[in-house]
């Protein structure tokens, strides 16, 4: 994902991805895998469906301040999501235009959580006394895309880490990553043929040795069947938490899709099918269990 035409937002999102690729070893073992097999001959041929962001719901900061910036951009703001188990809400936002990802927003509820955990998110976030999307200058990439990832709140202590993450390890993700981007996705259907369904791409990756998240199976599926997804488990780095003290964790992923053509499509010859002819939006209980690439559960068995 690269954009030449160096505007706000192109800036901002080339930012991320490349700070996002650096961390995410699995993106160039894909990526690399595609280009040695002929799939694609260049990184920027692979469409990139949506990315995602995690977010705390406290004052001045959550889905209400975040995305502020994407709006300014030009991006719409679309569903509501609400993910019961997890005590996460959710938006998608649609792009301004269709080479543009559409954009995946979650909010922690932190008033749903245990007094100790709100006591410890608050410890971290109650110097944020107004919103700090307030102090940017948006028409500003660079400014933008260094805000989105810098420190917000002091570096977290390990034992307050490890008491999110018995509770909820969204919390613990985001209290650490901050807003680092969670994920990007490959859209699969746009691949050539024998890349361009979720089975045969998921054979794909793993036949490079990556471990895909098998919370709720490898292929998750909408009600309707024309949106499937999966994601690889997320990748691991060595943190320092305050007082130097040191533990492996969960980064971020790699998500797969595949958005199959609306009924009323389907006669369509091949050559005209555009991003509108395919099921948009997500489904809630596709998205409950790609949150678990992060998870504990996953990491442990890869």
């Amino acid at each position: 994902m690269n954009f030449t035409q160096q505007t706000p937002l192109n800036i901002v999102l080339n930012t991320l991805f490349e700070s996002y690729r650096k961390s995410v070893p699995a993106v160039d073992t894909i990526t690399k895998a595609l280009i040695t097999k002929n799939v694609i001959s260049s990184p920027n041929e692979i469409i990139n469906d949506h990315i995602a962001f995690r977010t705390l719901g406290v004052p001045h900061l959550g889905i209400a301040s975040f995305e502020r910036i994407f709006l300014h951009y030009g991006y719409t703001k679309k569903d509501y999501y609400y993910f019961e188990s997890k005590n996460l809400n959710a938006y998608w936002y649609a792009p301004p235009s269709p080479e543009y990802p559409r954009i995946f927003m979650s909010e922690l509820v932190v008033t749903e959580l245990s007094e100790n955990v709100q006591q410890i998110i608050a410890h971290y976030t109650k110097d944020i006394v107004h919103d700090p999307v307030d102090d940017l200058d948006l028409d500003n990439g660079k400014a933008v895309a260094d805000f989105l990832q810098k420190p917000l709140w002091q570096l977290p202590s390990l034992a307050d880490y490890k008491a999110l993450l018995r509770e909820s390890e969204y919390a613990a993700w985001v209290i650490y990553n901050r807003y680092y981007l969670n994920h990007y996705t490959i859209s699969v259907h746009s691949l050539m043929a024998g890349y361009s369904t979720l089975q045969e791409f998921n054979n794909f990756v793993e036949s490079l040795g990556i471990k895909l998240n098998d919370a709720g199976g490898k292929i998750k599926v909408s009600k309707d069947g024309l949106l499937a997804q999966s994601s690889t488990v997320a990748s691991l780095h060595n943190a320092t938490f305050a007082n130097s003290d040191q533990m492996s964790i969960a980064g971020s992923y790699v998500e797969f899709a595949e958005r199959k053509i609306l009924p009323e499509f389907s006669n369509l010859p091949a050559n005209k099918i555009e991003t509108t002819h395919r099921r948009d939006g997500f489904e809630t209980n596709n998205a409950d269990k790609i949150f678990e690439s992060t998870y504990t559960s996953q990491i442990k068995n890869k």
